[in-house]
C-alpha cells in the first residue's frame, strides 16, 4: 500500500465504512479500510484508505460535504 495514505481514523467501524461507502458511491473514489482492533477486547481503530494521487480531494469531501471532519487525518 505504498501509493495509498490514510486520511480518515475512528473507533467505530461502522463510521468508518460510512466513510468508504461516501467516497465510494458518491464520488467514484477508491478507498479502503483496515480494521485494526482487537476483537476479544474491542480497542483499537479503524483506518480509511485511498490512493495518494486522490487523497486531497477525499479528505475535502469527507470534510465539507460527508460530515466526517472529526477524525481526519
Amino acid at each position: 500500500m505504498n501509493d495509498w495514505q490514510k486520511i480518515y481514523v475512528s473507533d467505530s467501524p461502522f463510521k468508518t465504512d460510512l466513510a468508504k461507502a461516501y467516497l465510494v458511491e458518491e464520488h467514484q473514489i477508491e478507498a479502503v479500510v483496515i480494521n485494526k482492533r482487537d476483537s476479544s477486547y474491542l480497542l483499537g481503530v479503524c483506518e480509511l484508505y485511498v490512493p495518494a494521487s486522490r487523497a486531497t480531494l477525499a479528505k475535502f469531501l469527507l470534510e465539507n460535504e460527508g460530515g466526517f471532519q472529526d477524525s481526519l487525518q
